[in-house]
């Protein structure tokens, strides 16, 4: 049976998520997020625990469960001026680190300098504290992609997910994007993958076309499991402090993210495409009943 028929669809239904990264990041993210949720077609996001805005997040999340949300598992720090570490202290999880105690800014450090054992310890570390804040995850999935770094790295993400009954974001796509590796030669436990991710682009953005490439992604949609993942949050401030000499992912994209994913344009291409927007928690009850 196809995940389309096992969840309650034919297989020519255009089955979506509509999701939203980096919720926790900062007051400005939480807010957009909040808004997609409330106001926009977003039904889906992930929460950064180890950031210093998740309990603001977090509190949401738990005062509002009917809101798909996931754990946006954390093991790099992209920014420039802006900064987080683990959960657990530097001296609990050292390869974690760089010499000031935070995380390092890129995959490359990380798969080079990460041992397994203070990966597996500050994962379960950040899910259990969502857990102890009395949040009721869907879904686990992983911020830069970072645990699609290696098949190591896999294998573990693999094992998290169901020592926690949780499922697991993949794509062949991506894993293969972030570390060359080939899908079909994976165990990748009981979570179906996307067939289809979708993202913004630079290029897109550069050329004021983020919106666009959006919308086209929506009337291009195709049958099956897709996810559209985006990171909304205000052109404020804040954003802008926290993405400065940044602008891949920086604050001027993420309201456009917002701003796209609120608007009546989104909103009547899922109708005319007759996209159905499923959820995180159809996934679980289906891989973990």
């Amino acid at each position: 049976m196809t995940v389309s028929k096992a969840l309650g669809y034919d297989d020519n239904a255009k089955l979506l998520i509509i999701h939203a990264d980096d919720a926790g990041l900062s007051h400005s993210e939480n807010s957009a997020t909040i808004k997609a949720l409330e106001k926009g077609v977003v039904n889906s996001y992930s929460i950064m625990v180890p950031c210093p805005w998740f309990y603001e997040m977090a509190q949401y999340a738990k005062n509002n469960p009917s809101f798909d949300h996931g754990v946006h598992l954390t093991l790099t720090c992209e920014w420039n001026q802006y900064k987080f570490g683990p959960v657990l202290s530097p001296e609990e999880v050292p390869s974690l680190v760089d010499e000031q105690g935070y995380f390092f800014k890129d995959r490359k450090s990380l798969l080079q300098k990460a041992d397994i054992d203070d990966l597996r310890k500050e994962l379960r570390t950040q899910i259990d504290r969502a857990l102890f804040f009395g949040l009721q995850p869907s879904h686990l999935d992983s911020h830069m992609y970072a645990l699609g770094a290696s098949k190591e790295f896999l294998d573990l993400y693999r094992e998290i997910g169901e020592a926690y009954k949780l499922p697991i974001m993949l794509n062949g796509e991506l894993i293969k994007q972030v570390s060359g590796l080939d899908l079909h030669g994976l165990d990748l436990g009981k979570t179906p993958p996307f067939k289809h991710l979708y993202f913004g682009y630079y290029e897109a953005f550069k050329q004021g076309k983020l919106g666009e490439y959006y919308l086209n992604s929506i009337h291009n949609l195709n049958p099956g499991l897709n996810l559209v993942l985006i990171h909304p949050a205000y052109d404020d401030p804040e954003m802008r402090a926290i993405t400065i000499d940044h602008p891949n992912f920086g604050a001027q994209w993420r309201q456009t993210d917002l701003d796209f994913f609120t608007s009546d344009a989104c909103k009547l291409a899922l109708k005319k495409e007759k996209v159905q927007l499923i959820t995180w928690k159809e996934i679980k009850d289906l891989v973990y009943p």
